[in-house]
């Protein structure tokens, strides 16, 4: 939101975490771990995966405080894209082994993946029914839940020094967060199998000649890239966004009339805003136009 003096209001705050119970979630309870962070400025948010020691692995309230954060994002008018990143070398190296490792001693195993799977699962849907671009900031490397979690996003811009790991296979667990799902689309079938059942390392530039990513652009540069490209989103109809974001979804399962039945919908909703008419006149006038939602 802009301050008083007319400058965009800038935020880096722990998010809350939505604790432990089974969805749907009540008020959120504080986090004092601060695993994620958001940074908000210039209608961009930016969500912070921040545990670098373990290399942003999602252990302990990881994957609640994230669902917090996404769903402040979703709800924040003022927020028109969202980044997700990590903290450190990583982005994301998925599930914690280690406390992985902990549960099956414990025998707590079951307990625990019967709370964890309600919230990766509305975590995933969240960010693909955001009427907002989500995209992943891959700043290193991306493993097996994490690299689930990039490919759950709209969009990728990666790190020339990020990798791609389907890591399940490695520890004999089978994939999950969406892997069999966004594969097949994204790669097609055989190369789904290949990142799959590998386990191999797929580096950023072969991520970006299979189209998993975008963009790849140096390490130094990644931040200010990520950025720069996220204003070209931020300066754009939200209204138009959220419409076809929707249709390019929806459309994925849907036959040729059924498509174009939902693009002629969503031509006459966006028809009726002020955006549309700023549009034409600013296309009219040979000038840049001011969208502002409406």
């Amino acid at each position: 939101m802009p301050c008083a003096d007319g400058r965009a209001r800038r935020t880096a705050t722990p998010v809350a975490s939505l604790g432990n119970s089974a969805i749907p979630f009540l008020e959120p309870l504080m986090s004092e771990n601060h695993f994620i962070l958001m940074d908000v400025q210039d209608h961009i948010a930016t969500i912070t995966l921040n545990r670098p020691e373990r290399l942003n692995a999602l252990g302990q309230t990881m994957r609640e405080d994230l669902l917090a954060a996404i769903l402040r994002a979703r709800d924040e008018t003022d927020i028109r894209v969202l980044l997700i990143t990590g903290a450190g070398r990583a982005f994301c190296s998925g599930g914690d082994v280690k406390e992985m490792s902990d549960r099956v001693a414990s025998g707590a195993t079951s307990r625990r993946e019967l709370e964890i799977w309600p919230v990766r699962d509305r975590i995933l849907a969240e960010m693909r029914g955001m009427p907002k671009p989500v995209i992943a900031v891959v700043n290193g490397v991306a493993a097996g839940a994490g690299c689930n979690l990039a490919l759950g996003c709209d969009m990728r811009i990666a790190s020339d020094r990020a990798g791609f790991i389907q890591a399940f296979v490695k520890r004999g667990l089978h994939p999950d967060w969406g892997g069999t799902y966004f594969m097949p689309r994204m790669l097609g079938i055989p190369r789904a199998f290949e990142f799959i059942l590998s386990g191999d390392v797929i580096s950023a530039q072969q991520a970006l000649d299979w189209g998993l990513v975008n963009r790849v652009v140096p390490q130094a540069g990644l931040k200010d890239a990520a950025l720069e490209w996220a204003r070209k989103f931020a300066a754009g109809p939200p209204v138009v966004y959220a419409l076809a974001k929707r249709a390019i979804y929806r459309n994925l399962d849907a036959d040729l009339t059924s498509a174009l039945e939902y693009e002629a919908y969503a031509q006459r909703v966006v028809w009726t805003t002020e955006d549309a008419a700023e549009g034409i006149r600013a296309f009219v006038e040979k000038r840049p136009p001011q969208f502002t939602g409406k």
